[in-house]
């Protein structure tokens, strides 16, 4: 793909709700899935502007925050690593799966700051390139860090957001640890696959690819797993799979709309 195509690719997942930015939350704040789970308990209606969700954390302090500024900035934060509008398919599809698969919150808000933190995504290749009980230091992710771009983060920073990171990445399953981390493989879930089968399919994915994207990389299980959830995730209704040997057909129809549908149509 060339950087053009590129561009406009990432242009058309934009109005999905993706996020290519070159900042991203992790300089500043972890995945904040505590803040999550309770903003989403104190608005629980899954059609809910995103001003109800800034009246929750800023007016209502539903989080608890102490001060004006500190519940503006953690609105800021969240709204950066979430959306938190109905209106973009990638925060609409985690509030769809939010309550359904409650086990596979931490995976759910791990995917969806996947698609929208650049800092985290770009965190990816290193945190799957090491095995199963591994010990990760942050010197090492700072490093990986700065060498993405030398010289971006000042040091401080670059040891702060190392540490929101590896924090993220322990929420998420992926490491184990407090004070020495420590590689570990995440469980995942019905919701979380099919959340990630649904990214992988408006990135164009289709077929047998939506179980090896970016996406389910992220669960490190074999194909056969991976499938077996996405079948109980349909049983259950949240998603449309076909399956006859290793063809595969998968579709969203509760979750992306007719507008959403010609979007992709018109992209590919």
């Amino acid at each position: 793909m060339t950087a053009t195509a590129e561009t406009q690719h990432h242009q058309r997942l934009e109005r999905l709700g993706f996020s290519y930015g070159r900042g991203g939350a992790h300089s500043s704040r972890t995945l904040m899935l505590d803040e999550l789970q309770a903003l989403l308990a104190f608005v629980d209606a899954p059609d809910a502007p995103k001003a109800a969700y800034q009246d929750a954390i800023k007016t209502a302090n539903c989080l608890g925050k102490r001060s004006v500024k500190t519940r503006a900035l953690t609105f800021k934060h969240m709204a950066d690593l979430y959306a938190l509008d109905p209106n973009l398919l990638v925060f609409r599809a985690l509030r769809f799966f939010w309550t359904r698969d409650t086990p596979g919150q931490a995976l759910l808000a791990t995917l969806a700051a996947y698609a929208r933190d650049a800092i985290f995504r770009d965190s990816a290749p290193f945190m799957l390139d090491y095995a199963e009980g591994t010990i990760i230091t942050r010197v090492a992710l700072e490093a990986f860090i700065d060498a993405q771009d030398p010289g971006r983060f000042s040091p401080a920073t670059l040891k702060s957001t190392a540490q929101n990171v590896n924090s993220s990445w322990t929420k998420a399953g992926h490491l184990a640890g407090r004070a020495t981390k420590t590689r570990t493989r995440p469980t995942p879930t019905s919701g979380a696959v099919a959340y990630a089968l649904l990214l992988g399919y408006v990135t164009g994915l289709r077929g047998e690819s939506l179980f090896r994207s970016e996406f389910t990389r992220l669960f490190e299980c074999d194909f056969e797993t991976t499938i077996a959830l996405a079948e109980d995730a349909s049983r259950r209704g949240w998603i449309a799979l076909n399956r006859v040997g290793r063809v595969v057909e998968v579709n969203f129809p509760n979750i992306i709309t007719p507008q959403e549908m010609e979007w992709l149509r018109e992209s590919h």
